[in-house]
């Protein structure tokens, strides 16, 4: 499989995952034209990490961002993500990975993407399910199906070239794709493949905190709060049990009294908003 495709993960403080992810990506079938690794600006051996490997192997870069002192939540990422995608000196890529530097995936793992987007050519933007493993259990992180996790996402060029980029802000992970399917894309993530997510979604931010800012990162995107609602609701037989929906809620509301800036594009929160509502009524929907 001839493939061009590119690679981009922006880590910050990532020493104790980053050597298996990166492992991961040089243990490919088909490996990626370029490697970059951004390291935004960690205070422990991240940078040492990334360099030992940058010297190893030619395709594989290092950018590294000065400290900003802090974990700048949603557009932190981005931003970093931005410096890596500036850097890449490929330029005739025909897929591009966001990725996260706290995953691990079998060597076929690209190989296999490539084969979905090869069979569906409306497929703009894929990844495979995460999972944890915990006291040996595993058990695999669920969501709608056109949602593919900010940290495991694989564009295809052209439809990157029709998003335009992302949204530099939290939310950007749901509004690409939301936009792909706006413009007449698909998204799509891939139970068949598997990346083992060695920690869980928003564990550096705790439990309520991580929840809370799920419920902030709603209203930035312009979540329909009766949606919101339902969500919530949803989501009570889940730990933790009520205080979980609680926060939610509370990371919503205070999002709006605080009047965060959303996304500034009408045309795609009136699309979201749509799509949420005609969920709500069981209406054919992207939200599935």
């Amino acid at each position: 499989m001839d493939t061009r495709y590119v690679v981009i993960t922006p880590v910050r403080d990532e020493e104790d995952y980053l050597p298996l992810t990166i492992e991961s990506v040089i243990n490919q079938r088909v490996r990626p034209v370029e490697y970059v690794l951004v390291n935004d600006g960690s205070r422990d051996r991240t940078g040492e990490i990334i360099d030992r490997y940058a010297r190893q192997h030619p395709w594989i870069r290092a950018v590294h961002r000065k400290d900003r002192g802090f974990r700048k939540w949603g557009a932190g990422i981005i931003e970093a993500f931005y410096d890596g995608f500036n850097a890449l000196t490929c330029r005739d890529w025909q897929f591009m990975s966001k990725m996260d530097g706290d995953l691990c995936f079998e060597p076929g793992y690209f190989e296999g993407m490539f084969q979905k987007f090869a069979e569906n050519p409306r497929l703009g933007i894929g990844g495979g399910y995460l999972y944890h493993i915990e006291n040996g259990i595993k058990s695999v992180e669920t969501h709608p199906t056109f949602h593919v996790r900010g940290g495991a996402k694989i564009y295809k060029r052209t439809c990157w070239d029709a998003l335009g980029g992302l949204w530099v802000g939290p939310g950007s992970d749901t509004l690409d794709e939301v936009k792909a399917n706006m413009l007449g894309w698909t998204s799509m993530s891939f139970m068949d493949l598997q990346i083992n997510h060695l920690r869980w979604t928003g564990a550096a931010y705790g439990r309520w905190g991580g929840i809370v800012k799920n419920g902030k990162t709603d209203y930035v995107s312009g979540y329909h709060p009766l949606f919101l609602l339902a969500k919530s609701v949803a989501r009570l037989p889940q730990r933790p049990y009520i205080v979980g929906s609680l926060a939610l809620l509370y990371g919503y509301l205070s999002a709006r009294w605080q009047r965060m800036p959303q996304v500034d594009d009408p045309e795609l929160i009136r699309y979201l908003q749509q799509q949420q509502v005609a969920k709500l009524w069981g209406r054919e929907t992207i939200w599935k």
